[in-house]
């Protein structure tokens, strides 16, 4: 029987567990930056594993473990090199799946945990002054990040795209300079979290590399919009 299309959400997991082969996982890297919706799952995926891989305790491996190492490095014998020998690699090949197919039991069984609710995540679409979406931002608001995605290309090799968040009524205050050719995590800072909601805007300006060296925009404002809910 042909195989099934995996479901996005199922991608998104194997993409953060990184079980998918060389090919698929350079598809979903693709994918993530051009589909919004399949990047939030993966940063769904990372918020979910996260949690569950820091109470996960380390465990020795049993004696009979490292007496298989040694018999297949040749310890005590005058054998031929153990990266010619093909069985070495057929049992180092099976215990590496074995090893891999352990961690996700003990993922998704042995390591359940109560997580507690999280704030739901914000987005916020830059657009050019014609509409065009130019960038794209996902905003955790509990552990105060930005993720933001270009969406167009970039082709001022002088200048660099800086991300500045607007409050009502205030000045802008810069973010960071942002990546021109993949998505950039930015940390917000601690007195401007309480300023992420629907009221603000977030903005792009061009600056020298660096950023802006007088804290304001001193490039065009070229895209810009509003936060809003998932």
């Amino acid at each position: 029987m042909p195989n099934e299309p995996i479901e996005s959400g199922d991608l998104a997991g194997e993409y953060v567990l990184g079980v998918l082969n060389a090919a698929d996982r350079r598809v979903a890297a693709d994918r993530a930056v051009r589909d919004f919706a399949f990047a939030r799952e993966i940063e769904s995926w990372e918020r979910r594993l996260g949690a569950l891989i820091a109470d996960i305790t380390p465990v020795a491996p049993p004696a009979y473990v490292w007496a298989r190492i040694r018999a297949a490095l040749g310890h005590g014998t005058r054998t031929e090199p153990v990266w010619q020998r093909i069985g070495f690699w057929r049992w180092l090949s099976a215990g590496a799946l074995a090893v891999a197919a352990a961690s996700v039991v003990a993922l998704f069984v042995g390591q359940r945990v109560a997580v507690p609710p999280q704030p739901a995540p914000l987005v916020a679409i830059m657009a050019l002054d014609n509409g065009a979406p130019a960038f794209v931002a996902t905003i955790d608001r509990a552990h105060g990040t930005m993720v933001v995605t270009p969406v167009t290309s970039w082709s001022d090799a002088a200048h660099m795209p800086e991300l500045w968040l607007i409050p009502p009524g205030d000045k802008p205050h810069s973010l960071g300079v942002v990546g021109t050719a993949k998505s950039v995590t930015v940390a917000i800072p601690a007195n401007l979290r309480g300023a992420i909601d629907p009221k603000s805007i977030v903005a792009i300006s061009v600056e020298p590399p660096g950023g802006s060296p007088t804290g304001q925009p001193t490039g065009p404002v070229i895209a810009k919009g509003g936060i809003s809910g998932i």
